[in-house]
C-alpha cells in the first residue's frame, strides 16, 4: 500500500520558510530545503525540480519535528546531527561548538607547512585534528580539550571516520614537556559584553565555555599562546583563530612572546581570521 500523502514539496517549503522568517532565522528558505531533504531523503536538486512531488505522512512528521526545533532557533547542524568540514562529515551536538568554514583556514595552514607533529588545542568535535590527520597521514597529531564531553564527541568522530589510530586525544590544553612543529587553536574569543548580541543559535545551544573568553576576548588565546611558545620546535609555528578586529592584538601578543615572523590570514569574507606566528624569522 502506498504511503499516505501529507502534502506537496512546495507547500511544505513555503510553510516552513514563513515560520522560520517569522522566528528571525537568517536563511529561512535554505534551512527549509535542507531539513525537508533530510526528512524525505530527496536531495535539494530534486526538491527544486519537483515542487509538486508528494511528501508522505512519515516524512511530514519528521519534517514537522525538525521545523519546530528550528523555530526555537536550534542550529540546523544540531538538528541534523552532522556538519561537513573539509572532506569529513562530522557528528555534532551540544557537547561542542559547531565547526565553521573559517576554521578550515587552520587545516589549510597545516597542509601548507607540512609539520611532522601537530597539536590542536580546544579540539571540540575533533574537526581540525581529524582533518589534519586525514590530509597529512605522516603527521603525528595530538588533540586536547578542557571539556571531557567534547573529547568524548571527538573520539566518537575519530572512530566513525577510521582515524582513531591517527589522533591522540588528551584532557587539557598544551601538554607540558612536549614539543610540536605546529600548534593550531580555535579557542573562545567572544568578549563577555558581546555575548548578548549573538544569535540565539549560539547563546542558547552552543557550549558557553567554547565561546566566551573574558572581558577582552583574548584571555584564553593569550594563555594558550604563551604555553605554545614554549612547546614548539626551533622552527615551529602557532596558528590562532581570532574574532573580527582581534588580529592586531593577537599579532602583538605573538611578537611579544618572541615569534620572529607573524602574519594574518583572511577568511572568505576578507576578515583577518587566523594569526600565524613562526619561531624562526
Amino acid at each position: 500500500m502506498p504511503a499516505a500523502v501529507a502534502g506537496r514539496v512546495r507547500e511544505a517549503l513555503d510553510a516552513a520558510s514563513d515560520a522560520f522568517e517569522a522566528a528571525g532565522v537568517d536563511t529561512p528558505r535554505l534551512d527549509a530545503e535542507v531539513l525537508l531533504a533530510e526528512a524525505t531523503g530527496f536531495d535539494r536538486a530534486r526538491l527544486a525540480a519537483e515542487p509538486d512531488a508528494s511528501v508522505d505522512s512519515g516524512a511530514a512528521r519528521r519534517f514537522g519535528a525538525m521545523v519546530r526545533r528550528r523555530v526555537r532557533r536550534e542550529p540546523v547542524a544540531y538538528i541534523l546531527g552532522r556538519k561537513g568540514f573539509r572532506h569529513l562529515d562530522l557528528w555534532v551536538d551540544s557537547r561542542a561548538l559547531i565547526p565553521r568554514p573559517e576554521t578550515e583556514l587552520l587545516v589549510e595552514i597545516a597542509v601548507e607547512l607540512e609539520p611532522g607533529s601537530v597539536l590542536d588545542v580546544g579540539t571540540g568535535s575533533g574537526a581540525v585534528a581529524l582533518a589534519v590527520a586525514d590530509e597529512l597521514p605522516e603527521a603525528d597529531v595530538t588533540a586536547t580539550d578542557t571539556s571531557e564531553d567534547a573529547l568524548a564527541l571527538a573520539r566518537e568522530n575519530a572512530e566513525r571516520l577510521g582515524l582513531a589510530e591517527r589522533v591522540a586525544f588528551e584532557r587539557g590544553t598544551v601538554p607540558p614537556g612536549r614539543r610540536f612543529d605546529l600548534v593550531v587553536a580555535n579557542l573562545p574569543y567572544v568578549r563577555e559584553s558581546d555575548m548578548v548580541a549573538l544569535e540565539p543559535e549560539i547563546t542558547e545551544y552552543e557550549p558557553r565555555q567554547a565561546v566566551v573568553a573574558g572581558e577582552d576576548g583574548l584571555e584564553t588565546i593569550a594563555t594558550v599562546a604563551a604555553a605554545s611558545s614554549a612547546a614548539l620546535t626551533d622552527a615551529g609555528a602557532v596558528a590562532l583563530e581570532v574574532g573580527a578586529g582581534q588580529a592586531g592584538a593577537a599579532a602583538e601578543l605573538l611578537l611579544d612572546l618572541g615569534f620572529g615572523q607573524v602574519e594574518g590570514r583572511q577568511d572568505l569574507a576578507g576578515i583577518p581570521r587566523v594569526v600565524l606566528g613562526r619561531m624562526a624569522a
